[in-house]
């Protein structure tokens, strides 16, 4: 069907939807790697918030039988930095996961377009589909699922501690409050465990969704295929001119030549030889009406032409324009050259002639 998106968004496509903000994501991936994280930082900070909060009381101690203004500063800056250790590794902690929770989703993106106001949001037509389409579905799940499974391992962290917290009337405050913990700590690591099993699969849902917003109809990609390898037809009139802007400047050398070998009709090779600058070049060549050309171009600038039909093909097919022959043919190309000479020592070079070896 026309306009149907059936095919797969290019790499362009997809660089095109980072800008524009269409990234698969999930707040809760990052949400449940805090949890996570949490239980095992927030105990360690506890700790150390418990070790130095002792430190502290046994200075006071001594403050309090000596009073000093200094000392009370002094005991003020050692607290604020106490409580800035003691709580650090927790919000660097937390902040680590954060971003990388963000990069693993696609890396850390910043789309100006997300900011643009647009009127086309504030058309409620879209809003209403969502919010009984397929999405809100999915989100209703989610939160039965979410909320199901945190109370699932609620109750099973539950279940074994009350019975504990029942029996323990005669223990002291000091042994509770360790087995309330290690408890709560418990609480946090299942929930966060189930939480980023939910995330991951909430992650490939919108990977899915995002994937299918950016699929392309056939004339889409044709459309890109045009404006990244250039349109064919401007392409092809690019190397039609270089093509001939390289013809004219061949043909420009051809007066220039001391023989065209020829094939008579189909195969033109004009030589040129220096002795300064080494072995003779070809010039020009060419087959058919370029070959014609040639030898029109030969005839009007009075350059001699030599028929040798097996020397011209292999000119041809072996020596590029501006290569010198190679050593095989230095005898060939020699006795043509040699030729050439004797007729021009006559004042008869001028012409279509035949090598002595071919007639």
């Amino acid at each position: 069907m026309a306009g149907e998106k059936t095919e797969k968004p290019t790499p362009q496509r997809k660089k095109k939807a980072i800008q524009e903000g269409q990234i698969p994501k999930t707040p809760d991936l990052g949400a449940w790697s805090g949890m996570l994280a949490a239980s095992f930082l927030v105990p360690m900070a506890l700790r150390s918030t418990m070790e130095r909060g002792a430190e502290l009381l046994r200075t006071a101690t001594r403050f309090t039988e000596d009073p000093d203004p200094a000392e009370a500063l002094e005991l003020l800056r050692t607290a604020m930095l106490g409580a800035a250790a003691a709580v650090a590794p927790l919000a660097l902690g937390m902040l680590v996961i954060g971003v990388a929770a963000s990069g693993a989703q696609g890396g850390i993106h910043f789309s100006s377009k997300l900011l643009m106001p647009k009127f086309s949001r504030l058309n409620p037509l879209p809003g209403i589909k969502r919010a009984f389409g397929g999405q809100a579905l999915w989100e209703s799940f989610k939160i039965t699922v979410k909320t199901a499974v945190v109370g699932w391992v609620l109750y099973a962290v539950a279940k074994d501690l009350v019975p504990t917290l029942m029996a323990a009337g005669t223990m002291p405050l000091t042994s509770i409050m360790p087995l309330v913990a290690d408890k709560s700590v418990e609480l946090m690591r299942y929930a966060a465990g189930a939480g980023l099993a939910m995330a991951a699969a909430d992650y490939a849902m919108a990977r899915r969704r995002i994937n299918k917003q950016i699929y392309m109809t056939k004339e889409e990609v044709k459309q890109e295929h045009k404006q990244s390898e250039g349109d064919p037809h401007v392409k092809n009139a690019i190397r039609s001119r270089m093509m001939a802007m390289s013809r004219n400047r061949m043909m420009a050398e051809v007066p220039q030549a001391d023989v065209i070998v020829v094939n008579p009709t189909h195969v033109s090779v004009a030589l040129r030889y220096e002795p300064t600058k080494g072995a003779p070049r070809v010039v020009a060549k060419g087959v058919n009406l370029i070959a014609l050309r040639i030898r029109e171009t030969a005839a009007e600038h009075r350059v001699p032409m030599v028929e040798d039909v097996q020397l011209a093909r292999t000119l041809y097919k072996a020596v590029e324009i501006g290569q010198e022959i190679p050593p095989e043919l230095y005898v060939a190309v020699a006795r043509v050259l040699a030729f050439i000479m004797s007729l021009r020592s006559r004042g008869s070079a001028a012409g279509l002639h035949r090598t002595p070896s071919s007639v």
